[in-house]
């Protein structure tokens, strides 16, 4: 496999200047931020209205929640190829945007009472392309803003802690705003989540360099075709896809399965469901703000590999919860406290490696194709919980789902992401 030597974008060796001093990255980051907390309101009240508004089964619940992710295995790869030969700000307005529109819509139906499960169903599908075509985007425009390759890992670890703060806050929030407002109402914080993040793009005066005319003319098959051989050719990158999705595909089933659990089977009310989120979610921030300093002191393949173990072992504790009901909030606040620590760790680590091993006119179509992979496992995740859970019940699908997560870690040893020492670089390798 040729390499491309992604240093040489980098300046030559001198004081590095900090990110707080790059004005259009904190821009971006504020609006990101914002709209982050807004999808995590969304992510609460949306199955939690399908369960309270129209009494949905646990078959519908998990249709639910492929539907928020299903796009992302159509949709990811080729939109990642369109954004490659895009303007990527233009085409993030487009999407906020129209989440924006889709999200307003939920609480004029509900008012006229035209609002029932098939056009809920409908509308968290349109939601989730409109999601695709931004996420593809986002991170492939990120390296447009801080240019240089050494402030990857400080970029990755603060959109970490950005996405670990709206883990912290959007699920208490939503519990609150739900008993408060009702589930259709909740949903306008999100709506004005949106609009803040067009506002902070609008901002950003940092020019973003035109397509070039080769990548316009490009086959969109012979796009697709080098997007994949790039992450499957590449032995760290094919891993880290490989392992991605089955943390992935774990992390939504579990979620799924323990909403369906805690709702009806413990009968936790959503301001509980919400806290217990919340607070777990701190295990989260605390991994992305840790991340840097863990990477700079220890081989940054051992920290990858003891990250991705709490993910993938923390969900054990919840079927081992047991007692008065507050020990087992307890424990389940401490399950998904471990699992979120792991994953706030992990997460900076990959981003990094991504965007250390691929050049920039590659970068849209790698993130297309990891999307695919992890949402794809995130989608089949909440259609399997649904459908499982309906068929031996809640608890018994988390004793099964968990037992399978444990079985990934057998996987996350053998990869050689796991015996890394150094972020590598093409040029390096």
């Amino acid at each position: 496999m040729s390499t491309v030597d992604t240093t040489s974008q980098a300046p030559p060796a001198t004081a590095l200047a900090s990110l707080w001093r790059n004005r259009d990255f904190l821009t971006f980051w504020l609006g990101e931020t914002v709209s982050l907390l807004g999808t995590q309101v969304t992510n609460l009240a949306l199955p939690l209205m399908a369960i309270h508004a129209f009494s949905a089964t646990d078959e519908q619940v998990g249709i639910l929640r492929f539907l928020q992710l299903a796009p992302y295995i159509g949709l990811a790869l080729v939109f990642g190829v369109w954004v490659d030969r895009a303007r990527r700000r233009n085409v993030m307005l487009a999407a906020n945007l129209t989440r924006l529109a889709l999200l307003a819509m939920v609480p004029i139906l509900h008012s006229t009472h035209a609002l029932n499960l098939t056009a809920l169903l409908v509308i968290a599908s349109a939601i989730g392309v409109a999601s695709v075509l931004f996420d593809v985007s986002w991170m492939s425009y990120v390296p447009t803003l801080i240019r240089d390759p050494r402030h990857y890992v400080e970029a990755s670890a603060k959109m970490g802690v950005s996405s670990s703060v709206a883990d912290v806050a959007g699920p208490g929030l939503a519990g609150v705003l739900i008993g408060i407002l009702t589930a259709p109402m909740a949903l306008i914080a999100n709506a004005c989540s949106f609009l803040v993040s067009v506002v902070s793009l609008l901002l950003i005066r940092t020019p973003e360099p035109r397509p070039t005319r080769a990548a316009q003319d490009r086959h969109l098959g012979t796009e697709l075709r080098d997007g994949l051989r790039w992450v499957l050719h590449d032995r760290i990158l094919r891993w880290l896809a490989i392992i991605g999705f089955c943390c992935n595909f774990s992390m939504i089933t579990i979620w799924t399965m323990f909403l369906l659990y805690g709702t009806r089977d413990v009968h936790l009310s959503s301001t509980t469901l919400g806290g217990i989120f919340a607070t777990a979610s701190v295990g989260g921030l605390l991994g992305a703000v840790i991340s840097r300093k863990l990477i700079d002191r220890f081989p940054i393949g051992r920290v990858y590999l003891i990250a991705q173990s709490a993910l993938l072992l923390g969900p054990a504790m919840i079927v081992a919860a047991a007692g008065p009901r507050p020990v087992m909030t307890a424990m389940f606040t401490l399950s998904f406290f471990t699992t979120y620590l792991g994953l706030g760790v992990a997460g900076v680590i990959i981003v990094s490696l991504r965007q250390a091993l691929t050049p920039q006119p590659m970068m849209a179509r790698m993130t297309a194709v990891f999307r695919t992979l992890l949402f794809g496992g995130g989608a089949l995740g909440g259609l399997t919980a649904g459908f499982l859970a309906g068929a031996i019940g809640a608890r018994s699908a988390l004793a099964a789902a968990s037992t399978a997560s444990a079985a990934v870690v057998i996987a996350l040893v053998a990869s050689p992401v796991s015996r890394l020492r150094v972020l590598p670089t093409a040029a390096a390798r």
